[in-house]
């Protein structure tokens, strides 16, 4: 049963070997010694922080329920008491003085490459190559923003634009602002608080989360942070044990999520080399995918080892078996050709994401605003039947509203609310703050007064124009094997 005795930190010290540890987590106190060489993250760490306050270790990589699940209420022995607690002087003047080279106030941020300047150096360097990275030689990761300045808007003029209003619906949700904040893994490596921050700071902003399956807290956990009914999306990164996707699907429809992302840009991980040259803590885990991370001979990748569970062989017949599984809307996140968009509106599922997943899979894919730009061209029914995201190089308002012309109904947001979250729930609101007022005022500079007024001729789009692929079908796709009877010196020309 578990224990509420006051237990001195003189005490807790003396429990510091091997066959005999206790460590102190959140002001509680537990008896790990037989947890300890079963330990996901090995021993070593462990005995580092036998007899001692392990709750900065701890916090770094684990939701706080990972401890209780794991050795149970018989294991705590009792509440560290405080007073007891003998903190070092430097500890002491930290608390009343602001360390050399503090983050600077949220209130001098002015836009969302301040949140990144920040973190690129406040991060730990696993950290920071985890979230900044991409695939191989980054070309997609950096033409998904660098896309976005080669096309121009056709403001118009002498229109009254004394209001505007930002607000819209994304999949039945209201929204304060055309935009959600991405499915991010792993975001307790930005903030102790993690994605309950996101839930926190978006319930005040009036945006809606989309939580990861690869989150570091459990979907409960998470959605207990924001007021009830306040809206949220789940992303799905279909297992290969089906029958884990099932009951997850269960469990965030009881939640009350509002609708599924089935991400299927990925259904292998990307070359991510910034993230594989780093070691990973291998305390480090999921507990939504259950996923635990480790160091291997490819090196240290926290996606590709912790997307080791992701079903490669999901296919579009898989949309029936989905269907099956949750009577919420399903979207599918990861549209890189007109082709693939049309397949969705065939099986009719209720939305699709233009995306590359951040530049993070296949490096040289088309920049997500080129897509979009694509489906206007040659596939706009699709516009008609469902709700277009976007999401990929979003950094401004202009972006966004750029998106919302050729098209979306809202975009996605994911690295710039991760650098943001490095100052937890307020840094959310603060970002949403930012662009928010950079969406108004791109508004009123376009002449527009609401979101529903946006259309592609108000940009200009020729300098990109010529980049859209030609239409053609699958089947009449140039074959590269070469035909029977064919000589070998015309083989060697093909």
């Amino acid at each position: 049963m578990a224990s509420d005795r006051l237990i001195s930190s003189n005490e807790l010290g003396r429990h510091n070997a091997a066959d005999n540890i206790w460590i102190a987590v959140n002001g509680v106190i537990y008896d790990v010694t037989d947890f300890a060489p079963t330990h996901p993250g090995g021993l070593r760490v462990i005995l580092d922080n036998a007899g001692k306050d392990a709750s900065r270790a701890y916090d770094e990589v684990h939701s706080p329920s990972i401890i209780i699940n794991s050795l149970g209420a018989e294991k705590r022995v009792g509440i560290l008491d405080q007073s007891t607690v003998i903190r070092a002087p430097e500890q002491v003047i930290q608390q009343s003085v602001s360390p050399k080279g503090e983050k600077p106030p949220l209130s001098t941020f002015i836009n969302s490459y301040d949140f990144e300047k920040v973190a690129s150096k406040t991060l730990s360097k696993k950290a920071w190559a985890f979230y900044s990275a991409g695939a191989t030689d980054l070309i997609t990761r950096d033409d998904n923003k660098k896309a976005f300045d080669r096309i121009g808007f056709r403001p118009r003029i002498l229109r009254d634009v004394t209001t505007v209003s930002t607000e819209t619906k994304l999949l039945g949700c209201d929204s304060s602002i055309p935009l959600f904040i991405a499915p991010v893994g792993m975001a307790k490596l930005a903030h102790p608080d993690g994605e309950k921050a996101f839930a926190k700071g978006a319930a005040k902003a009036g945006i809606i989360p989309c939580i990861s399956t690869a989150a570091s807290y459990s979907a409960s956990e998470i959605v207990g942070f924001a007021p009830l009914n306040h809206p949220f999306f789940f992303q799905l990164y279909v297992d290969k044990n089906r029958a884990k996707s099932e009951r997850l699907l269960r469990e965030v429809g009881e939640l009350g999520m509002r609708a599924i992302f089935v991400t299927v840009d990925a259904p292998v991980p990307g070359k991510r080399e910034a993230d594989e040259r780093l070691h990973v803590d291998e305390s480090l885990s999921s507990p939504i995918s259950g996923v635990k991370a480790i160091n291997d001979s490819k090196g240290g990748g926290i996606a590709r080892v912790m997307g080791s569970f992701i079903d490669p062989g999901l296919s579009w017949t898989d949309i029936a078996w989905l269907r099956s599984c949750t009577n919420l809307p399903i979207v599918i996140k990861g549209i890189q050709t007109a082709e693939d968009a049309r397949l969705a509106l065939e099986h009719g599922v209720d939305g699709i994401v233009v995306s590359n997943h951040g530049g993070r899979s296949l490096d040289t894919s088309p920049a997500a605003i080129m897509v979009l730009l694509e489906l206007q061209r040659r596939c706009p029914e699709v516009f008609k039947s469902m709700e277009v995201f976007l999401d990929g190089g979003i950094r401004r308002g202009t972006d966004v509203i750029k998106a919302l012309c050729l098209g979306a109904k809202g975009v996605a947001v994911g690295r710039p609310f991760l650098y943001a979250l490095t100052y937890g729930s307020d840094g959310i609101e603060r970002l949403t703050e930012i662009l928010k007022d950079e969406i108004e005022t791109t508004l009123r500079l376009l002449g527009v007064t609401s979101l529903s007024q946006l259309h592609p001729g108000l940009l200009n789009t020729r300098d990109v124009d010529h980049l859209i692929p030609a239409n053609y079908q699958e089947s009449e796709a140039p074959s590269l094997q070469p035909k029977r009877g064919v000589a070998k010196k015309e083989i060697a020309k093909l």
